[in-house]
């Protein structure tokens, strides 16, 4: 079963990342990079494992380590930290650690649209999320991209936590199944994957989410500020390394040395193929940018705007921030869009 909640210390510890590369270069020759990403699942951070097996970190060099840690607020902590270099973290918990000094920026736009919702039991009685007031709502995690995410559409109905509804955390997979058949929880507030998840286990749920949410974009790449003031190169290298790693990965010609590169990545997610293509087909659906978006990982600097006003109104953070746009920036998907072809 897979399982957000399991910590690794290194997803890839079992395959050498020199030889997920496929390459006689040695590991010396390269720089040893650290990617946080907050599950284990491949197929939610793809591009940076299509960019490892075909080599285009490589040619920038550089030796990525991916390592899977619980949730955004934990990413966020392994990159102030000196952890790592670069992670996966949702907007709002991004938005959230800004207020507490934590200047990390987002460099590229991975869900440009939304990779979330709130999801009921398939025979639920509860059809939309008004129905939701007194319910309670599980989540993956206490801190993770969901709960900003599912707070931002309460208070969207007018519902504050703690007075209207109630989160609780339950875990993925098998602990969310558990929690909606113990009734503990009246829904689930999951990414794409972890609905398909629920869904290809038995538990089959639907998506209550009001559509105006769906410009709400998810997880992005994010490092900190200071790494790109005094390691711009870095910075860059990983951008066009990642950018063609997703510009291949949504070429349908690549796709079967895509499913094995991901089945590298995490063997267990690999185990079913079918489960794993249908998996991989609903996550890089959310990576498609907007029509108006003039290239893969922009931002729209007015949906930023949206999820501090959403933070603010939650309770979540107490004020706007003095300056937004330190919290995120187009410059280095536009370089990663070019290397990458457009």
């Amino acid at each position: 079963m897979i399982n957000r909640r399991t910590f690794t210390a290194s997803l890839l510890a079992a395959v050498p990342a020199t030889g997920l590369m496929g390459t006689s270069v040695l590991a010396q020759d390269l720089r040893d990079i650290t990617f946080v990403q907050p599950s284990p699942s491949a197929i939610n951070s793809f591009p940076v494992f299509v960019a490892i097996g075909e080599g285009f970190f490589e040619e920038e060099g550089l030796n990525v380590t991916v390592e899977a840690i619980n949730g955004s607020g934990a990413v966020l902590q392994a990159l102030s930290a000196g952890q790592a270099h670069f992670g996966r973290p949702g907007p709002g918990p991004m938005i959230a650690a800004k207020t507490r000094g934590v200047d990390a920026v987002h460099i590229y736009n991975v869900a440009a649209r939304s990779n979330f919702g709130i999801a009921v039991q398939q025979d639920s009685d509860i059809q939309s999320v008004e129905d939701l007031r007194g319910k309670v709502i599980g989540t993956g995690t206490a801190d993770g991209a969901e709960v900003g995410f599912a707070r931002n559409v309460m208070s969207g109905a007018g519902m504050t936590e703690g007075e209207d509804y109630q989160f609780l955390t339950v875990g993925d997979g098998g602990p969310a199944t558990a929690a909606f058949l113990n009734g503990e929880i009246d829904a689930y507030s999951a990414s794409t994957a972890d609905t398909a998840i629920l869904n290809q286990r038995g538990m089959a749920v639907r998506d209550i989410t009001p559509a105006e949410f769906g410009r709400f974009f998810g997880n992005g790449i994010a490092t900190m500020a200071d790494t790109i003031a005094n390691d711009r190169e870095l910075v860059e290298a990983w951008s066009r390394a990642f950018a063609k790693g997703h510009a291949f990965a949504l070429d349908d010609a690549n796709r079967e040395a895509v499913l094995q590169h991901l089945a590298d990545g995490n063997p267990q997610e690999g185990e079913d193929k079918e489960f794993q293509s249908a998996l991989f087909d609903a996550v890089r659906s959310k990576t498609i940018p907007s029509d108006d978006a003039p290239h893969l990982g922009w931002y729209p600097a007015e949906v930023w705007q949206e999820w501090e006003d959403a933070l603010v109104a939650g309770g979540e953070i107490e004020a706007p921030l003095e300056d937004l746009s330190a919290v995120w920036t187009n410059e280095f998907a536009a370089i990663g869009a070019e290397a990458a072809g457009g």
